[in-house]
């Protein structure tokens, strides 16, 4: 696979297609990238390629998409943590990915966030994202019980989901959201499943992402970051590449800041990280989707309203956030 194994397989709408259509589809899905989010109905951002960084980040209406991403992008997320997902109905959701993947050609990755709290439901969800189009699916971790969240029963979880979709499987661990951590254990476990293919780590804890690097490193298995805040570092200690909020806004000098670290140019790339912290952290811990939606209408976007219960800026939190972005020199 080279240093990257990255994420991509072909489109094929539904899951009851022969086995050997099946068994194409996981091969493919190892051959490419994988690195943005989508904010649904409104935000889509694009990873890159071999040929180089590819990336932008524009409105959600299908000519536009169509007109401007795809001569750009390579792969896509929906329903990631930025995709407000837990605020959607379940036909909302599968709305979302359906749209995404009619504006994409069959060539074009599609990833969407199918994770529900109980098993069954998480099963699912799956299986109907990928009749509608999603090409693979990233799974969180059920975290409302969870004190009874177990390496073995989180265990449990994944492989019977693995087990039932049609499509490959990225594990998700964002313990800012769930307050679970997905156990280095289990994640070890869960690598040598055929149909699980990786995990996007949003914790923040370089030495844990290194260490999962290291005892996954004779499985088919992919480490990406889960922030732009610690790109850099993930790729010094061996991840193949991240999915990250703060390229909706950036997403060129993300893609820039990768081919840096891909390149070797470690000091250029560490000039770069350094301006891309404070901004990283507004869009995600301290402002969230709220900061990031307002910086997409800053940058020419469409970021819009928040579902509700979440709520808009205030006039000084929005003061603040534009601080974060201009005294680092993006505004």
């Amino acid at each position: 696979m080279g240093n990257w194994r990255r994420i991509c397989i072909n489109w094929a709408p539904f899951p009851s297609e022969t086995a050997e259509k099946d068994y194409n589809r996981q091969e493919k899905f190892r051959g490419n990238t994988l690195r943005e989010d989508w904010i649904p109905g409104r935000l889509l951002g694009g990873g890159g390629n071999d040929d180089g960084p590819r990336c932008v980040i524009l409105t959600g209406e299908a000519p536009y998409i169509q007109e401007i991403v795809l001569p750009l992008g390579h792969s896509f997320v929906v329903q990631g943590s930025n995709g407000e997902f837990p605020f959607l109905t379940s036909s909302e959701r599968l709305e979302v990915v359906s749209r995404a993947r009619q504006a994409l050609p069959k060539d074009k990755l599609l990833l969407a966030g199918s994770g529900c709290e109980s098993t069954q439901a998480t099963v699912e969800m799956t299986v109907s994202m990928a009749q509608v189009g999603a090409d693979a699916a990233m799974v969180v971790t059920p975290c409302y019980y969870r004190g009874r969240m177990s390496s073995a029963a989180l265990i449990h979880h994944y492989t019977k989901v693995a087990d039932l979709s049609p499509v490959p499987v990225v594990l998700y661990s964002v313990p800012a959201n769930t307050g679970l951590d997905l156990p280095v254990d289990a994640v070890v476990t869960l690598s040598q499943h055929p149909n699980i293919v990786g995990i996007k780590d949003s914790g923040g804890d370089v030495t844990r992402i290194g260490l999962i690097v290291h005892k996954t490193r004779s499985q088919d298995f992919q480490v990406l970051a889960g922030s732009a805040g610690f790109l850099l570092a993930s790729y010094a200690i061996g991840a193949v590449g991240g999915v990250c909020a703060l390229a909706n806004v950036l997403g060129s000098q993300v893609c820039q800041l990768e081919r840096l670290c891909l390149t070797g140019q470690w000091e250029d790339a560490q000039k770069l990280q350094h301006r891309l912290i404070e901004p990283n952290t507004a869009v995600t811990r301290r402002f969230g989707i709220p900061g990031l939606k307002k910086t997409m209408d800053w940058f020419g976007y469409y970021g819009g309203p928040c579902r509700s219960p979440l709520q808009e800026l205030s006039p000084a939190q929005e003061e603040a956030l534009r601080l974060d972005f201009a005294s680092n020199g993006w505004l």
